[in-house]
């Protein structure tokens, strides 16, 4: 049995990533308490179902204290288990309550929405630590949609590496594990003819590719990656979201995610996301 469980921050899209797994064939429990997690998956064995989505509400006392050693148990009963924690931005978590103008679930009539975003980061933050993270702000659903659907495709077995590229102009992407800086390399951006293409465009390739500076930061963060993947392994690391930065997101960043995935591609179940371009 393969068992995704999605949990995270309210607002950041947990309903969409649900819905998109149940339309991919899962059977989906949404908002469960993670006190009934053991005996719900006792009936879903049961009943055999090979895919299955929880949405899982890990608010209650003690819950994410027992959530480890109910995975682990599951793990041992040969089921492949995934952990998708999704989060957002603060301003975009308000943003999307003022929109649907919806309660958020710890609102009590004391604690401002901006406390309650909070409170509930704060709550849910040993859980997000191990789980595979996806930075959810200024993501359309169709794009969260894809990125779920590429995170439910991914191996059961072995560490899945992402390599994402993001503009700094946007904010660092709050499910990185490790982050590079390529605003200091030549930028395509000033050439009239590169500007509108992206890191992905042979003409882009090439003017990155014939600078030494480029090369010399790819191959650097080449050598630290394979250095210290071994080291992510032994901690028992299911996903390391590795993620390059440039001023718009557009060229710099987007030709060393694509050259990072094309060099490890034999070493790991590799994932490439580009989050201006999405």
């Amino acid at each position: 049995m393969q068992l995704i469980l999605v949990t995270g921050l309210s607002g950041s899209g947990k309903s969409v990533a649900l819905n998109m797994l149940e339309d991919s064939g899962y059977y989906y429990v949404d908002n469960l308490p993670a006190s009934l997690l053991p005996q719900v998956m006792d009936l879903l064995t049961a009943a055999a179902h090979p895919r299955v989505a929880v949405g899982i509400d890990l608010r209650g006392a003690g819950a994410v204290a027992a959530l480890p050693g109910q995975l682990a148990a599951f793990r041992r009963r040969g089921m492949d288990v995934r952990v998708l924690f999704l989060e957002a931005k603060t301003d975009t978590l308000i943003k999307r309550f003022s929109e649907t103008r919806r309660r958020h679930p710890l609102s009590d009539g004391k604690l401002t929405l901006t406390e309650c975003i909070e409170r509930e980061r704060e709550l849910l933050a040993d859980v997000a630590e191990p789980a595979h993270r996806m930075d959810t702000s200024g993501l359309g659903p169709n794009t969260l949609r894809d990125w779920v659907k590429a995170f439910a495709a991914l191996p059961g077995a072995g560490l899945a590496l992402l390599f994402e590229s993001f503009g700094y102009k946007n904010g660092v992407p709050l499910d990185a594990d490790l982050v590079f800086d390529a605003r200091c390399l030549p930028n395509p951006n000033y050439d009239p003819r590169l500007k509108p293409l992206t890191g992905r465009d042979p003409a882009v390739v090439e003017f990155l590719g014939a600078d030494a500076d480029t090369q010399k930061m790819l191959a650097d963060v080449r050598r630290f990656v394979a250095e210290w993947l071994p080291c992510y392994r032994r901690d028992n690391r299911t996903y390391l979201t590795v993620a390059i930065g440039c001023t718009g997101g557009q060229h710099r960043s987007v030709y060393l995610a694509e050259s990072l995935a094309g060099h490890f591609h034999n070493e790991a179940a590799v994932l490439v996301r580009h989050r201006e371009l999405s």
